[in-house]
């Protein structure tokens, strides 16, 4: 490893970014290895570090004090700490060899000793922590499914076509409907979830990235099993066939409830034959959610991905309201709440001092503040959007745990 003093800016920045610390980038870009190891606190009190850290710099200092920690300790490694010449073989306590000049000034020693020193524990600020995964997927399966059962509750609910009209909407009153519109947004949104899930796979921290967003699509589903329930609007359009109502059948409930679920809740599949679930628009969250969560973690210069998506998602919301099967207030609250709740959930997650509970901090009053803090208290600075084939992945775990036996059995 070369002495740090000596390194370029270059070799800074890649430090940087190794580290997840690419918000320094710009603004350390001209900095040596030198100034690096001399940044202190007080640096990070005005600008322009202070503009940039959100933390005063607290989690970059220990990163430097560790550096500093496994220089110090290579250096004793190779032999030239406090002046010493290298003398790489060992020797018990108790042997008393020929004294050698070693380069001390008066020119006499005894045999050096080596004392073996730990390994500093590397600091890792993006653990996969698969566990807390699995509990964010449970909770977004859990909504999702008490979402099909209170569609399915709400749809015994909704007046009949012949005693209540459809609500006045201007979108309607401009645009005629297209039958297959609906088609095309439910088409869509397959389209944009299957460039997400390909995406997915090929992420370096997909863990942490799937956590989110099963956050967020379970909490959205959540929101809105309320507001249908508490607000039960009428068929948008003449257009709808509805199921007929079951009136406390519970078992033939049941079965459309699976049915649906099996379906993935889509009316192209044929299983999405129920009214009621209007407001606020599920299709709507969906053709939002994945292309925030595509253009998120995704490198800037697939621009041209980042608007085929863009394109794709309004598009979709477009033909929802082409065909009449939402109201516009609908599309407008599923896309303001979509919207609010990945930046909400992103600005918290990226910035270290949102994730402490303080008076000043009113983003610890939301009711899911403590799951939050649960699933985000190990993950230090922004994610990066980096790309890693599976197979690599999976290899350097496997070398990793390959590399901790070893030293397992050269300790024993």
């Amino acid at each position: 490893m070369n002495q740090v003093i000596f390194w370029s800016p270059k070799e800074v920045a890649n430090w940087l970014s190794e580290r997840g610390l690419q918000e320094y980038s710009d603004t350390l870009k001209s900095l040596s290895g030198q100034g690096l190891l001399m940044l202190k606190v007080d640096d990070f009190k005005k600008p322009p570090l202070s503009l940039v850290s959100s933390d005063n710099g607290r989690h970059l200092l220990e990163m430097i004090e560790t550096l500093k920690i496994e220089h110090h300790i290579e250096e004793h490694k190779n032999g030239h700490a406090n002046g010493h010449l290298g003398n790489h073989k060992a020797h018990p306590v108790g042997d008393y060899g020929i004294a050698k000049k070693n380069g001390i000034p008066n020119g006499f020693c005894k045999e050096m000793i080596q004392i073996p020193l730990p390994e500093p524990e590397r600091s890792q600020p993006f653990p996969d922590e698969w566990g807390k995964t699995f509990i964010a997927f449970l909770y977004a399966l859990c909504c999702f499914i008490f979402t099909t059962v209170m569609i399915s509750v709400v749809h015994e609910r909704v007046p009949s076509k012949t005693e209540e009209a459809p609500l006045p909407d201007v979108f309607f009153d401009y645009f005629d409907r297209v039958q297959w519109a609906f088609s095309i947004c439910e088409i869509n949104g397959m389209i944009l979830v299957g460039f997400w899930l390909c995406q997915w796979i090929l992420l370096k921290h997909k863990s942490i990235i799937s956590r989110r967003f099963f956050c967020i699509v379970g909490t959205l589903y959540l929101y809105r099993c309320i507001t249908m329930y508490i607000t039960t609007l009428p068929v948008p359009g003449m257009h709808f066939r509805c199921s007929p109502k079951l009136f406390g059948n519970w078992e033939a409930q049941t079965r459309r409830v699976l049915k649906m679920l099996a379906g993935g809740g889509l009316s192209i599949t044929g299983s999405h034959t129920l009214c009621g679930d209007y407001l606020y628009s599920g299709h709507t969250v969906m053709l939002t959610l994945t292309y925030m969560f595509i253009k998120e973690y995704s490198s800037p210069r697939l621009w041209l991905y980042h608007w085929l998506c863009w394109f794709l998602s309004c598009v979709g919301i477009f033909c929802i309201l082409l065909a009449h099967d939402h109201y516009t207030v609908d599309v407008v609250v599923a896309y303001y709440i979509t919207s609010r709740s990945f930046w909400w959930y992103h600005t918290m997650a990226n910035q270290q001092v949102l994730k402490e509970k303080s008076s000043s901090n009113l983003f610890s009053r939301v009711w899911w503040y403590k799951p939050f803090q649960y699933f985000e208290r190990n993950i230090e600075g922004i994610v990066p959007h980096s790309l890693q084939w599976p197979i690599t992945s999976y290899l350097q775990r496997l070398c990793m745990k390959r590399h901790k036996y070893n030293l397992l059995v050269n300790q024993l």
